[in-house]
């Protein structure tokens, strides 16, 4: 197969077919989304490959058959017929008041006015819109095709000051509400963007819209399957690890098929290094401040649990910690189980990259000299091969000595009562390292499980009130957490830590090693 371009930061499907770019069809899903229904809403996180979706489906609706060449649709999608497409697009620039929207949305509709050969309009937003859309059906004698992306970024621009973000919400309740007046004026609507904000706050007059978001036939709607790494991109992957593009890239899943996320591996085949790319390019800040703020356990990133509800709460005003974190993409779905007749989602963090990334993050806000935690995160890899026991404890005794009191005093976080395994969590998981927290087994709950080297390190970690006790090691052993772990002559550390309430520190670092 001959090597092509790679379409990095390319939202345009005309360019990246006429450029010769790799591309991975995805035309087969709009012939089923119009086979199936006409009014959609897809939720997915940034760089995800969203308005390269819009765009394909926008020059399908015009009629450019020639781009489409020996794609899934080309055989199957009526070309004889055109309709008039209005684009709405949130995605270029911030808008940071209710005026600056205002006139965005004006300049949105002048130039589908412009680009459809209509009139200039007037009046108020809904009133200009829904001109637009019947006079665009009126002039191209076909029902108009309606295509919204970043839907929701005027909103998510102006999250932190809640008042402005609710001024953007009514400002595009006001615009999106036409849709569903305009209904028979209209043969297909599809809206995407990172969050689902609820019906009630956002869509009262668009309860139309049919939310594929969750369904598994469209999970791979946005995104790189494996088996479009293996075929499409094979070109490229001569000299890189194949498991390891896996491990690092591969994982998000709607409940269906995993998918990579598509600027990730673009800039892995392009620098041809294992980084996180998708991670540094936009983490929002709001989101490690809003899990610091509320005093986040970090070690339950592992192992939480959703209901649909739950992730589909979205609102200026109400923030479900796990929507949050599921709809900008640190969380995705593991498995689906049934509870007493009702569907429960089982999360997890996606792939190494989000795992150590956002546990890096989250050390640094729960750290006050974040450079220095990084430091001694880079040590811990050498300690755990030689089973240094001593030297983990010098390391995380001096972690914590280096905090001053005054922080722990004026810090919500550190008031938290899982701030000591929190901390111990995030860093052995920032360096990515296969971590187990609240390990069960049939005689209790370990804080901690470390998988490093050939060894297995379980730690217990307790807060006492001044002398030590010994209580976390022995509880290891009482309750023999070791014993899943004793096969092959595995050698397994059992380390017990206490920290002093008055001291901020370790007042306790017990350890015992045991093979089989």
């Amino acid at each position: 197969m001959d090597r092509k371009k790679l379409p990095i930061g390319i939202q345009t499907f005309r360019k990246i077919r006429e450029d010769d770019c790799y591309y991975v069809d995805k035309t087969g899903y709009a012939d089923r989304l119009l086979a199936e229904g006409s009014t959609y809403f897809l939720s997915r996180p940034r760089r995800f490959g969203k308005s390269l979706f819009i765009d394909t489906l926008a020059e399908m609706f015009a009629g450019n058959k020639a781009l489409f060449e020996g794609l899934a649709c080309y055989d199957t999608w009526d070309w004889d017929t055109v309709y008039p497409v209005v684009r709405i697009s949130f995605a270029d620039g911030v808008v940071s008041d209710r005026d600056q929207l205002a006139v965005r949305i004006d300049e949105i509709l002048t130039y589908n006015e412009e680009r459809l050969g209509l009139p200039a309009g007037s009046g108020s937003v809904a009133g200009r819109f829904g001109a637009l859309i019947q006079s665009a059906e009126a002039e191209h004698g076909q029902r108009v095709v309606v295509l919204v992306d970043e839907y929701d970024k005027p909103i998510l621009d102006n999250f932190t000051d809640p008042a402005r973000a609710r001024q953007m919400r009514d400002g595009l309740r006001d615009l999106y509400s036409v849709v569903k007046g305009q209904d028979a004026h209209i043969k297909f609507v599809m809206l995407t963007g990172v969050s689902k904000f609820s019906k009630v706050s956002l869509f009262s007059g668009l309860n139309n819209l049919n939310d594929i978001t969750m369904d598994a036939e469209y999970s791979a709607l946005c995104g790189y399957t494996d088996h479009d790494v293996d075929t499409v991109f094979a070109p490229e992957l001569e000299g890189l690890d194949r498991e390891k593009i896996r491990q690092w890239y591969n994982g998000y899943n709607w409940t269906g098929e995993a998918v990579y996320n598509p600027y990730d591996l673009l800039q892995l085949l392009q620098k041809r290094q294992f980084r996180p790319y998708w991670f540094e390019s936009a983490t929002p800040t709001f989101l490690v401040d809003t899990l610091a703020e509320r005093q986040f356990y970090v070690p339950d990133l592992q192992r939480l649990e959703a209901t649909e509800a739950m992730l589909s709460t979205f609102d200026v005003d109400k923030i479900s910690t796990v929507a949050l974190l599921f709809q900008t993409g640190y969380l995705t779905i593991d498995r689906t189980r049934d509870v007493a007749g009702a569907l429960r989602y089982v999360m997890r963090l996606p792939n190494r990259e989000v795992h150590a990334s956002l546990n890096e993050s989250l050390l640094a806000e729960y750290s006050p000299d974040p450079d220095q935690a990084v430091i001694r995160t880079g040590r811990l890899p050498d300690l755990l091969a030689a089973a240094d026991l001593d030297g983990i404890e010098r390391l995380f005794r001096t972690h914590f000595a280096s905090i001053p009191h005054d922080w722990y005093r004026n810090n919500t976080i550190a008031q938290a009562e899982g701030y000591y395994s929190s901390v111990f969590y995030t860093f052995f998981a920032s360096l990515g390292l296969d971590t187990t927290p609240e390990d069960t087994s049939s005689r209790g709950r370990l804080d901690l499980a470390v998988r490093y080297a050939g060894q297995v390190f379980l730690f217990e970690i307790k807060t006492v009130d001044h002398t030590p006790t010994g209580r976390a090691l022995q509880q290891i052993k009482d309750r023999r957490y070791a014993d899943k772990y004793l096969t092959d002559g595995t050698p397994v550390h059992l380390v017990g830590v206490e920290f002093s309430k008055q001291d901020h520190n370790i007042v306790a670092f017990d350890t015992e090693t045991i093979t089989s």
